[in-house]
């Protein structure tokens, strides 16, 4: 939806944009809010899910998890005011609060990149420790989140160099897709993972 809406250095499209296309705009929000909503619920849920195997990684995971919200939430609230001021004022104020509310959008997108990889290491490592995913998954999801992190490095470093933020983010998302995919089809076995760590305290004993 982006793309058809908000152009990148020219504010006066942006907000005929926003005008014309009202429907459009109130979707993408919407879309946002979502994914406001599911990361948090995410975020929480994975917490709840991973404490038992390393509880300040799983904390790393929902806290990084709600900053990723926040970054998300901001957005939102950019869009927001972009299409209020598309809706109510005119002329010259108007352009340059679109203008300035519509890149901030889309640089809290690209500074919150940082948090999109910082969620997913401590969460690769404990796909890693618990043992109950494949451990080629915890991999990606922890090459994937460097890699992700580091691309908020590369577009703040070199701005022009799309194409590197978007091969440092790649694995990241096969991880992401994966993880998601796993969980519905096969979910999490908690159980044979403590049934193994009593034995293994059986055995000590």
């Amino acid at each position: 939806m982006r793309p058809r809406l908000y152009e990148a250095g020219d504010p006066a499209a942006t907000l005929a944009a926003l005008q014309a296309q009202q429907l459009l705009v109130g979707a993408g929000i919407a879309l946002e809010l979502g994914i406001v909503l599911t990361q948090a619920l995410a975020a929480l849920w994975l917490f709840r899910l991973f404490r038992e195997v390393d509880a300040v990684s799983a904390t790393a995971v929902l806290v990084f998890g709600m900053v990723n919200a926040t970054f998300i939430l901001a957005s939102a609230a950019m869009l927001t005011v972009a299409r209020g001021a598309a809706a109510d004022a005119g002329g010259l104020d108007a352009i340059q609060i679109v203008g300035t509310a519509s890149l901030m959008s889309e640089g809290l997108w690209e500074v919150a990149a940082l948090f999109f990889g910082l969620w997913l290491i401590p969460l690769g490592l404990l796909v890693l420790r618990s043992g109950w995913m494949p451990r080629l998954l915890g991999w990606f999801l922890v090459v994937g989140g460097t890699g992700y992190a580091l691309s908020a490095f590369a577009a703040a470093l070199l701005p022009e160099a799309t194409l590197a933020a978007t091969i440092l983010s790649a694995p990241a998302n096969i991880g992401e897709f994966w993880l998601l995919g796993y969980l519905i089809v096969f979910g999490a076995r908690p159980r044979t993972v403590r049934a193994r760590r009593e034995d293994a305290e059986r055995t000590a004993i």
